[in-house]
């Protein structure tokens, strides 16, 4: 796109946020469009390649529609390779991942049944998990040396609730103590069954717990929980990673009256095994709209890798880039190319311009799928990551009439998607920031966000740039 008519400069409270979060102008990409494609309102470096964090989350999801559509599924196989007879399984019982991005707890437990409906009762040999529908190298090193923030779990063929364990402090006042429950069941998981309660606001609560999850079996909690938190979430991954599925399998079966004399561990689909059932994810409709509506960088991983893997060979990152590089190059033809690390902004390397993104967005709007794209964005002020918007900004009439993506690391911040302004028009908008003060400049985006939608014409006369 090219820039056109646009104003010449930030406005001026994007101006004054960013001087308060002491970033320059030239930290920052803009481009604000009507969505139909004609000529910005707003451009500001938006040919500079930057870093936009989760929100290249938009090109993983769109191209995943586009190349997989709206209907597709994950099937999760399961296989024997013995003699069933009056429930009981001589032989291994197989469970073949295809990638699901959100085999959670309660859908695995409806796996379980649909076995145990299959007349397996006991089974007498292993049960083998098979994930090489992908093919992945674990990273050595942890995004930002955050190994037990969820959001560093790393994709995997049968990645089970997405790797985490849900600790859940409830304060019991009549004993000055917190119960303390954890989530799913894990076979051999050892959870104190309540901490100490201590009075003091809640501020830093999880600090306070003095939390110690070296043993991942064993995790022990040497602080308190304070009372004024009321009944609190901690999601950990789960640090022995490989016997998170194993364990959680186990575990499953057996609370389901499954009995089981061998063991759960990792092999390959047997040649001579025969299918017993399949059970369906999610559809993609539906995974697209958790993955940006909450950010989940895993699950963007897993639609990542189902690009090259739903070819037939195993998933892999370097297929899977070129894949969405053919792609890019058909649909956006003369457009400057994303870098591409591993789909979910959770990276580095990756990279976009504001141009790119808003091409993107454009034809996302003119795309038979546009509902299901346009519905899978968080709305400012009702839901996912825009949720908060309402607290920041309780006067602007940005408040669900703007549908967004955003994205943040260490030092950097973004914003994508569509408002609506109070003329009715409709916008594209995407801002970056990448500064070593990145996390402060939040305002200025919000700045940005307000001022598209108060579109009156006395607010934003144009100027040649």
């Amino acid at each position: 796109m090219a820039s056109g008519l646009a104003l010449a400069d930030l406005p001026p409270p994007v101006r004054q946020a960013l001087r308060q979060a002491q970033v320059p102008p030239s930290a920052i990409s803009v481009l604000v469009a009507p969505a139909d494609g004609e000529r910005p309102r707003l451009a500001h470096r938006d040919a500079e390649p930057m870093n936009p964090a989760s929100v290249m989350k938009l090109f993983t999801t769109y191209a995943g529609l586009q190349l997989l559509g709206p209907d597709h599924v994950w099937r999760t196989r399961i296989y024997t390779d013995g003699a069933l007879q009056g429930g009981l399984l001589t032989g291994t019982l197989v469970v073949r991942g295809s990638g699901d991005p959100k085999l959670v707890v309660e859908r695995a437990q409806a796996l379980i049944e649909q076995v145990r409906a299959a007349g397996v009762q006991h089974i007498q040999g292993d049960i083998v998990l098979d994930n090489s529908v992908f093919e992945v190298t674990q990273r050595q090193q942890p995004f930002d040396d955050e190994p037990l923030r969820p959001y560093n779990v790393a994709p995997d063929g049968l990645l089970m609730n997405f790797r985490s364990v849900i600790y859940t402090f409830t304060p019991d006042p009549a004993t000055g103590r917190a119960r303390v429950r954890s989530e799913p069941p894990l076979a051999g998981l050892d959870v104190p069954a309540s901490v100490p309660l201590r009075s003091g606001p809640c501020n830093d609560w999880r600090t306070g717990l003095q939390a110690d999850f070296g043993d991942a079996l064993r995790p022990r909690f040497a602080g308190a929980y304070p009372a004024s938190c009321g009944e609190r979430p901690w999601p950990v991954a789960f640090s022995a990673s490989e016997q998170y599925a194993p364990r959680m399998v186990e575990a499953l079966w057996r609370q389901a009256g499954g009995q089981l004399s061998g063991q759960v561990r990792w092999g390959q689909l047997p040649a001579q095994a025969r299918l017993l059932v399949q059970h369906d994810s999610l559809p993609l409709r539906d995974v697209i709209a958790d993955i940006n509506k909450m950010s989940n960088n895993v699950m963007a991983q897993q639609l990542f890798l189902s690009l090259s893997s739903e070819l037939g060979a195993p998933g892999r990152f370097e297929a899977s880039r070129l894949r969405l590089s053919r792609w890019w190059r058909q649909q956006f033809p003369g457009q400057a190319e994303p870098i591409i690390d591993n789909g979910s902004g959770l990276s580095r390397e990756e990279r976009s311009t504001a141009r790119s993104l808003t091409r993107l967005l454009v034809q996302a709007r003119r795309d038979p799928q546009a509902q299901v794209f346009g519905n899978s964005l968080a709305v400012a002020g009702v839901d996912g990551t825009a949720v908060r918007m309402a607290e920041r900004m309780p006067q602007s009439p940005l408040m669900g009439r703007a549908w967004l993506k955003t994205g943040s690391l260490r030092d950097v911040a973004s914003v994508a998607g569509y408002v609506q302004g109070e003329s009715g028009q409709l916008y594209t908008v995407v801002a970056i920031v990448n500064h070593a003060n990145a996390s402060q400049a939040r305002p200025a985006l919000d700045k940005l966000l307000d001022w598209t939608a108060r579109d009156k014409p006395q607010q934003h006369a144009l100027h040649r740039q």
